[in-house]
This record gives structure tokens, sequence and C-alpha cells, in this order.
């Protein structure tokens, strides 16, 4: 009786093999099949089930048209349940195994958007706390991923949506040096003021915080005894930003030494 119940329980753990196997609804499915049923649950908001068929469809079909989609459709799956690291990994994957194919720049496109939705994100949790001390790598990420798209493809339909993002990510990341220059100011650190405001300068040169650049650099200059490049940057201000309140400023901090 013993050995009998034992035998039992055994069997009741164990299951059946092919009852496992036929739990699989998918099993079976063509790979036309399987991507219309995910595509179907992607544009349905089930993104967790459209990563589980695209994955599958992979698997089972490795070549083809709808393995090379698939992986494209996956990144952008993970990207839509909030997954940016599996995105972006799905995104890189599909420039790195197909360079030629017509949806590469939207891979390019998606690595940008992925970073840049996390650098809003990240935005959000800062304010009004001190952005000076806000990381701005997903922002760098995003302006860099945004300008190889461009680069490569410049007449890309998602060129005017990169371009129109970089323009913020540039002010972003300008303002955030004026902000850590302004830090390194009210500490006396100028040697670090100058170097930040002349990063700025270099690095986004279209940025609407060139004016408070050139500011710092005439404050930074003049206390480090640097007249020379003060004048010059003093120059630079008069000449393209007569206008500005930072050249104002930065005409009377020269007036008043």
């Amino acid at each position: 009786m013993c050995c009998l119940a034992l035998a039992v329980l055994l069997a009741a753990c164990g299951g059946d093999p092919a009852t496992k196997r036929s739990e699989d609804r998918t099993e079976g499915w063509s790979v036309e099949k399987l991507y219309s049923e995910a595509r179907k649950a992607m544009l349905e908001g089930g993104f967790m089930e459209a990563i589980d068929l695209y994955q599958k469809l992979e698997a089972r079909y490795p070549y083809g048209v709808y393995s090379q989609q698939a992986l494209i459709d996956v990144a952008y799956a993970y990207h839509k349940n909030g997954d940016a690291e599996l995105a972006i990994e799905a995104a890189d994957r599909f420039a790195r195994l197909y360079p030629l194919h017509p949806n590469v720049e939207y891979a390019y496109y998606l690595k940008g958007l992925v970073h840049f939705r996390r650098d809003v994100s990240i935005l959000e949790k800062w304010l009004p706390q001190n952005l000076a001390a806000r990381d701005m790598s997903s922002a760098r990420q995003a302006f860099d991923e945004f300008g190889q798209l461009l680069r490569s493809f410049p007449d890309s339909r998602y060129a005017a949506d990169a371009r129109q993002r970089m323009v913020y990510l540039r002010n972003q990341l300008a303002e955030h040096d004026i902000l850590v220059a302004r830090y390194y100011l009210e500490r006396g650190a100028y040697v670090a003021v100058a170097s930040r405001a002349r990063h700025v300068i270099e690095a986004y040169p279209r940025s609407q915080f060139i004016p408070e650049a050139l500011e710092l650099l005439v404050t930074a200059y003049r206390i480090l005894e640097l007249d020379a490049q003060a004048s010059d940057a003093l120059r630079v201000l008069n000449l393209n930003y007569p206008d500005h309140p930072a050249t104002e400023r930065a005409g009377k901090l020269a007036s008043a030494q």
C-alpha cells in the first residue's frame, strides 16, 4: 500500500511531458501566425505578451524577414513596457545585425528616445531640488544617439523630431554646466569655472546659454588676473549679444576693476 501511494505521488508530481508541451498554445504556429499575434498583442497594449511571442518567433524561426522585424518590434515593446535597458539592448542588436535594414534608422531613433524619456523622468524627480547635482548621463546619451541618427540618415522621417529633441537637450546640458560653473564660483574654484564655461561654448555653441557662459568667463578671468582673456570674452559678448543682461553684468564687472 505504501509503495502504491508513493508511485501515485511521483506520477502526480512528475506529470506527463506531452501534457506540459501541449500547454503552450503557440505550439505548431507558423512564423506568420506568431508575428501577427505578437503584433496584435502589442497594438492592444499587451506588451509582456507581445515580448513573449516575439521571443518565441526568434527562437523558432531565427532567419528571415519576420525574425528581423521581430527584433526591432520587441525593442519597441520593451520601451513601452518601461524596460529601458532591454529596449536599448534590443535596438543595439538590431542595428549591429542588420545595418542595411530599412528600419535601422528607427533603431537609432528609438535608442535616443529611450534615453530622452529616462532623462525627462530624472528631471521630474529632481525638481525643484538642486539641478546642478543632477545626473546628466541619459541626456548626453540621448543627444549623442539623435546626433548619430542625423549624421547617418539626415533625410530620415525621424530627423525633424530628433532635431527638436536635440535643441531641448542642448539647452538642458548647457544649463546644467552653467549651474555647475556657478556652484564652483560660489566656492572660489575659478579655474573650474572657466573650464566649465569654455565647455559650454565649445560643446553647445547654439544653446541659449552662451551669454551666461561668456559672462562666467569674464568673471573667472578677471579674478584670475587673466585680463587679455577676460577682454576677449567681453568683446565677444558685446559683439554677439549687445542687449543681453549677461553682457551688461559683465561690462559692469569689467568697469569696476
